[in-house]
């Protein structure tokens, strides 16, 4: 697959728009922006990792993770797996072109209407739901393109787990649509080759076999296609109101692992934000610093989106949970995409109350790091669900095994991975420390919708015969610590700047008590979403993306084409990427 990032030397001046980020948000804006006929610049500060050079081992992924916390930061700068260690709640991000999308685990839905009833919702929002929402969604689908497992795939043994779990609480077992290539090999709608998925498990660690949807296959080809101009390794630090525009500075790395190099700067007519819930409000504080004028609800309404994670280890069914890593795939029982199976437990009469459970698998680049904590939090903090003398001497048994052997055999290959989301209320709060953004939201972990999680996966666990371990640090000794895959809000939408950081568009609010906003200063992805959405929000965050951009567009007489297929207008260089080769 051809590059899609330029050098840096041939950043241009100016721009009728710069893009920050290039997750659903920001590679949706510079998509849409460039069908529109505008120049657009992109600005991510990861790498351009293609297909066949993500991590396929331990040592791998530790040269690819990057952890910031209250002692500092470790790791490289552009590493692709994006830790945020925080003292209530940590959070799990992607950083590469292509954003989270290159690391999360492709789910595509859609939250139960009553969820758009609950509060923190601007009216001119809601009445656009049936309408450009609506559109939104139907054009982020048309583009990433998701479909479940297929029903004439070979079967899985996590997803027959998932059945049995389903069963015991009382619902049928889904299968969710991802995005995730299951057809034949060839080029795609937006001319990048793609090839079906071979059910290797490795999808949160980045596919190197071409068939996961990311942004990187589909609307960030899609936006070079129409002329869109690409530059990684581009850390944006904050933006500045100058006449007729905006200045966006930016870093490059500087030396060694860290952006310490000068501030450069690029300039725009309009700027789009789509730099993830935390990288977008990190820079506009930054800006506010500087002196920006902004809403101070800007930083709030964070949410980790009711996010939890637990497992059924140790359980009498195998489950053959863990990813290929960088194992031959010849002659593998097929593990499947991270996720195939849905528990979906909404509907309930306050929609606050409902949540989704989904099995997932464990990936291979990280699998030879996983028997022994495992089997050590198991033994402080896991719930054995079945009882017997007998049952207690095999669980014994797979556990040496695990840990003699390797996480293929024994209890880690009996173990079922749980992730749920629900509804949290939405009260962290991002704030900046030492120039760096960080959440604060005490007792968190102590909401009570953590318990009704974890009573449901005791009872998954019990259908399997399995120990219950919930997330190792959520327990009362590490004081109920969270971790989100899917953090929300910071600059989250509202009717006036008393209510909201950005209006119903995206529209960054440039005073403290009212309605007037930058006309040309935009957020873009998850941070404007003012509350949880009990399910994996890639879908929405797309919708609301697609729905900005037509605003916009509308409201300046431009014309959105959105016609499929795209092809590359002119040849671009050769990429590396190509796993047999």
């Amino acid at each position: 697959m051809s590059r899609l990032a330029l050098p840096h030397s041939q950043i241009k001046a100016r721009y009728g728009v710069v893009v920050v980020g290039s997750g659903y948000g920001g590679s949706i804006a510079a998509s849409r922006m460039a069908r529109a006929g505008r120049l657009v610049c992109l600005l991510e500060r990861g790498r351009e990792l293609q297909p066949g050079e993500y991590p396929g081992n331990e040592i791998e992924a530790a040269a690819e993770t990057q952890i910031d916390g209250p002692l500092g930061r470790f790791g490289p700068a552009a590493g692709l797996y994006d830790f945020r260690v925080n003292n209530e709640i940590g959070v799990f991000q992607g950083c590469g072109l292509g954003g989270t999308s290159l690391v999360n685990a492709n789910v595509s839905l859609e939250p139960e209407p009553g969820v758009f009833a609950l509060p923190g919702w601007p009216r001119q929002f809601l009445d656009d739901v049936p309408g450009l929402l609506r559109d939104g969604y139907d054009r982020a689908r048309e583009m990433l393109k998701p479909e479940p497992y297929p029903e004439t795939a070979p079967p899985l043994k996590k997803l027959a787990a998932m059945q049995a779990s389903a069963a015991a609480l009382g619902v049928a077992c889904e299968r969710p649509p991802l995005n995730v290539h299951f057809g034949p090999a060839g080029e795609n709608h937006v001319g990048v080759e793609q090839r079906p998925c071979i059910a290797c498990g490795d999808c949160v660690t980045g596919c190197n076999h071409r068939a996961k949807n990311t942004t990187l296959m589909n609307y960030l080809p899609d936006a070079v296609n129409h002329g869109a101009e690409i530059f990684t390794e581009a850390a944006v630090q904050f933006i500045e109101k100058i006449d007729g525009g905006w200045r966006v500075h930016y870093r490059l790395p500087g030396g060694g692992d860290a952006f310490e190099a000068e501030t450069l700067s690029v300039e725009a007519d309009i700027v789009m934000l789509g730099a993830g819930s935390l990288g977008s409000t990190e820079i506009l504080l930054r800006s506010a610093q500087r002196g920006l004028a902004v809403s101070p609800m800007l930083g709030q309404r964070f949410s980790g989106n009711g996010d939890a994670l637990g497992f059924a280890y140790n359980n009498d069914v195998e489950i053959n949970g863990v990813g290929f890593g960088d194992r031959d795939p010849e002659g593998r029982e097929p593990v499947g995409p991270t996720i195939t199976g849905l528990i979906d437990l909404r509907g309930q009469p306050a929609p606050e109350d409902g949540m989704v459970i989904e099995e997932g698998s464990l990936a291979g680049p990280i699998s030879g790091l996983l028997p022994v904590p495992l089997a050590g939090a198991a033994l402080l903090g896991g719930v054995d669900t079945d009882i017997g003398f007998g049952d207690k001497l095999r669980e014994i048994a797979r556990e040496h095994e695990s840990i003699l052997h390797g996480p293929y055999r024994g209890a880690v290959r009996h173990t079922q991975t749980f992730l749920v989301m629900s509804h949290d209320d939405a009260g962290g709060r991002l704030v900046l420390e030492n120039d760096r953004v960080r959440i604060h939201w005490p007792g968190v972990g102590a909401q009570p919708v953590f318990t009704r999680i974890a009573e449901n996966l005791k009872q998954a666990t019990k259908a399997l015969g399995g120990t219950f371990v919930a997330n190792p640090i959520w327990s009362p000794l590490l004081e109920n610590r969270l971790v989100t895959v899917h953090p929300l809000g910071g600059c989250p939408m509202g009717t006036s700047a008393e209510l909201g950081a950005v209006n119903h568009k995206g529209q960054v609010f440039r005073s403290a008590a009212d309605s007037d906003v930058y006309e040309d200063l935009y957020v873009c992805d998850g941070a404007v979403i003012p509350r949880a959405l009990g399910v994996n929000p890639l879908l929405t965050i797309s919708a609301i993306a697609e729905r900005c951009c037509a605003i916009a567009a509308e409201e300046r007489g431009w014309i959105i084409p959105y016609a499929l297929p795209s092809r590359p207008a002119v040849a671009r260089p050769a990429g590396l990427g190509d796993p047999e080769g």
